[in-house]
């Protein structure tokens, strides 16, 4: 079945098509509106972490600080689609200029870190991301910005030909709840981030990102502009993450700097790692595990109930550590991740090739 569809990508290709576009009523069906929630943040965290592939996966620059971006965008659609300056936009208007504003600060944020590379870098970003989370946490006085900890509320749904996501909606005849519409709208963005994602990897640009993550000396000595292209790989970055913060501003109609921790930075990180660096099939697999595992693990304390007729541990507790079990797993067993490229697999397989035959002449002497 599997090598006929390979055979036929075309087949495969409506078939997927069909499956995207029935899972959502699917998924209604079997868990509930909660379970389509699921879905939209499945496909927010695909679009994080396509913008995270460009810097980490494709250029080799280690951001720790990403999520300042999905807040940066999350705010500006805030601040110009609620009452908390008055202003009601048109989400067609917010959200790109939501994304060139995350990738203006992408810019500033790669400006000064031109010359810091690995350990250096991870540490410089990490601080970014946490600055930008205070100042969210903070900039309610003397001129209230982004009202502090409270955060802000009452954003505006997406409005689009005057259907609004607010609400049940009937279209051509089908009943369809809000979380159904917001569900094909992310993933008509998931679907283009992931074509300009695969355009920009075969590029010339894409390429020198390439020869940037596996020897920086080595490119500028080639010819290549490293200072612009890794300027160019933080903007880039940062509007993904910017476009998936104004979605998720005008999905949730809530924001507050706790949704933007350092945690879901290092997630989207993992959901990399996971799937398969660089690769872009891996990473949306990558992203779409890391968003329901977590989530079905909730129920793990509903289980010990069940079985042993209460809770022996916490299930919170018991939730990360089965997560933090698995990535441990997952980095023993599969470094590459689930999905990696092809040419990432035959890099490690030739690393451990050669660390065993310098093992094996290590015993050799010692014999």
């Amino acid at each position: 079945m599997i090598a006929a569809l390979r055979e036929r990508p075309r087949l495969s290709l409506a078939l997927l098509a069909v499956l995207l576009a029935v899972l959502p009523f699917v998924t209604g069906v079997l868990i509930g509106q909660s379970g389509v929630r699921m879905l939209d943040f499945a496909l927010l965290y695909v679009l994080l972490a396509l913008g995270l592939n460009l810097v980490v996966g494709y250029a080799g620059l280690l951001d720790l600080g990403y999520i300042a971006f999905y807040a940066l965008g999350a705010y500006f659609y805030a601040w110009l689609a609620s009452p908390h300056f008055g202003l009601h936009l048109p989400f067609w208007m917010i959200l790109p200029m939501g994304t060139l504003f995350a990738a203006a600060f992408g810019v500033l944020l790669g400006a000064p870190t031109l010359r810091l590379r690995g350990d250096y870098l991870a540490i410089v970003t990490l601080g970014f991301g946490e600055i930008i989370r205070i100042f969210m946490n903070n900039l309610d006085a003397p001129v209230n910005l982004t009202n502090g900890p409270q955060g802000m509320d009452l954003i505006d749904p997406i409005q689009i030909a005057g259907i609004g996501f607010s609400g049940t909606q009937e279209v051509f005849g089908l009943v369809v709840q809000a979380t159904h519409l917001y569900y094909y709208l992310f993933l008509a963005f998931t679907l283009a981030a992931i074509l300009f994602a695969y355009r920009l990897q075969d590029s010339r640009i894409g390429r020198a990102w390439a020869a940037i993550r596996e020897d920086e000396v080595a490119a500028a000595a080639t010819g290549i502009n490293t200072r612009n292209l890794k300027l160019l790989a933080f903007a880039m970055g940062a509007t993904f993450g910017g476009l998936a913060g104004g979605l998720f501003a005008a999905f949730q109609g809530f924001i507050s700097p706790e949704s933007f921790n350092l945690m879901e930075s290092i997630l989207i990180l993992c959901m990399i790692v996971l799937g398969g660096m660089g690769h872009i099939p891996g990473v949306i697999v990558g992203a779409v595990l890391l968003t329901i595992l977590p989530e079905a693990l909730r129920y793990i304390g509903d289980l010990q109930r069940a079985m042993l007729g209460e809770v022996v541990v916490d299930a919170a507790n018991l939730r990360m550590l089965i997560f933090g079990l698995a990535l441990v797993l997952m980095m023993l067993y599969r470094p590459a991740g689930l999905w990696p490229s092809r040419q990432r697999r035959r890099e490690l397989t030739a690393e451990g090739e050669v660390v065993r035959h310098e093992q094996e002449s290590l015993v050799d002497v010692q014999r």
